[in-house]
């Protein structure tokens, strides 16, 4: 790839309208090295088959990456180690909102930025609320810590097992293989630990020994869920060997991967990628995906190469205040989801992490989101809403109440058009604390 100019010392004004060429050979700091010693941006390059480029993103690399093929813009691995990784590059790409929140600097050890050129393409360049900048470009409101949130507010460490292995659910456990993502989201659960260099977390075969070790000692796990930072982030070779050590523990049923790469790098799945993949039946995937404008040509082909590949996909969407927190947008997104053969899966409210008031909803707006897509759209296109209880106790779903009272044998039940109905059930007891007197219902 043949590299640009380097930075000046000062960037130039935020408000400056034309474009600038930025570098492609900015250093990346990589906090984790994958299981087989090497950060990922050290592989050797194989040919990589050629993902499609939609408009937006191809009008993008030639503005800011003119001297870049379309085979080396395709290259995941050439785009990891050009993520914008320091407040500077973001002056450089987008016109800043001038009230000084966009962009702001954090603390030490705060959540890194981290956007692939790729995700950055999807970003409005002038609007600052554009749904994927808010998500991804720091404000002052992400350092202030109000009541009510913490660090780790789903209480993962007190169930750590052994390091970077969670047992909460008597037969499954969360597995956090890397600390590394290619894109980080500013409402992350898992911020203490991502993108961190050092510290209290560490990510290495060893770590991955131990976890293997307690899982192949506890029988009653059937079910891994790799997570992170985002496993699809490691290369080829260490992630097939923790695949395969895993699929060799008899008790074992299947395995899952939680991740966003597919949506912020999807040139990821690669053909050698799928087929390790395919090796590993049952194996499921939870893609996270936030908005209808991460929907691309990229990611239609991404998510085609999982699907070809026998793999289920589901989506997990966080409920974001201004983001995504109208009925319309999740429709959109999930219609356009399962046209890429994603089922939604969960809609999450989203976690107390410290710094996260600014995106935060009240419940009610995750149940009339549910209630505005329940029978006004097919039943594979809602999510299941749920709330990952602070403090360790587990996803908890949060439900429409559509049960009216009872009267006499008759449960009376409303739909989605708020008409209510009558349902026989005699000797039952639901909807007993709730009477229900001469109710003007269908029979």
């Amino acid at each position: 790839m043949k590299l640009l100019p380097q930075e000046p010392s000062e960037p130039p004004s935020r408000c400056e309208a034309t474009h600038t060429t930025l570098p492609l050979n900015i250093a990346i700091e990589t906090p984790n090295e994958v299981a087989s010693g090497r950060p990922i941006i050290e592989l050797p390059r194989a040919a990589v088959p050629r993902f499609p480029i939609g408009a937006q993103t191809r009008a993008f690399a030639r503005r800011y990456y003119p001297d870049a093929t379309a085979a080396e813009w395709d290259d995941w691995r050439g785009e990891v180690p050009q993520r914008i990784r320091t407040l500077a590059r973001p002056r450089r790409l987008f016109v800043l909102a001038g009230d000084g929140g966009e962009g702001g600097k954090g603390p030490k050890g705060s959540l890194p930025v981290g956007i692939t050129p790729y995700y950055a393409s999807l970003m409005s360049r002038h609007d600052a609320d554009d749904p994927l900048r808010r998500t991804h470009i720091p404000v002052g409101t992400e350092y202030l810590q109000t009541p009510g949130e913490a660090d780790d507010p789903l209480g993962e460490d007190h169930d750590s097992a052994v390091p970077g292995l969670v047992h909460r659910y008597p037969d499954r456990v969360l597995f956090l293989v890397t600390g590394t993502c290619s894109t980080y989201c500013r409402y992350c659960t898992r911020s203490r630990m991502v993108g961190a260099v050092g510290g209290e977390y560490s990510f290495s075969k060893s770590q991955w020994e131990k976890a293997l070790q307690y899982i192949e000692a506890h029988t009653e796990i059937r079910d891994v869920l790799l997570s992170g930072g985002d496993p699809l982030t490691l290369a080829d070779e260490p992630l097939e060997y923790l695949l395969t050590r895993l699929r060799a523990i008899k008790h074992v049923e299947f395995l899952r991967i939680g991740t966003k790469v597919p949506v912020v790098l999807p040139m990821r799945v690669t053909k050698s990628l799928t087929r390790i993949l395919k090796k590993m039946h049952p194996l499921w995937m939870s893609i996270h995906f936030t908005h209808p404008s991460e929907l691309s040509k990229e990611v239609t082909e991404s998510t085609a190469r999982l699907a070809d590949a026998g793999i289920p996909l589901g989506s997990q969407t966080v409920l974001l205040k201004g983001i995504n927190d109208e009925v319309e947008t999740m429709k959109s997104l999930y219609h356009g989801l399962l046209m890429r053969r994603v089922k939604p899966y969960y809609l999450y409210q989203c976690d107390p992490i410290t710094g996260s008031s600014h995106f935060r909803t009240p419940v009610e707006k995750g149940l009339e989101i549910i209630e505005g897509l329940r029978g006004h759209t097919t039943g594979y296109a809602v999510p299941h809403y749920v709330i990952d209880a602070p403090g360790g106790g587990g996803k908890i779903p949060v439900v429409p109440d559509y049960l009216v009272g009872r009267d006499g044998e008759d449960v009376v039940l409303r739909n989605f058009e708020g008409k209510t109905y009558r349902y026989k059930d005699p000797n039952g007891k639901v909807g007993a604390n709730r009477p229900v007197k001469a109710a003007k219902v269908k029979a």
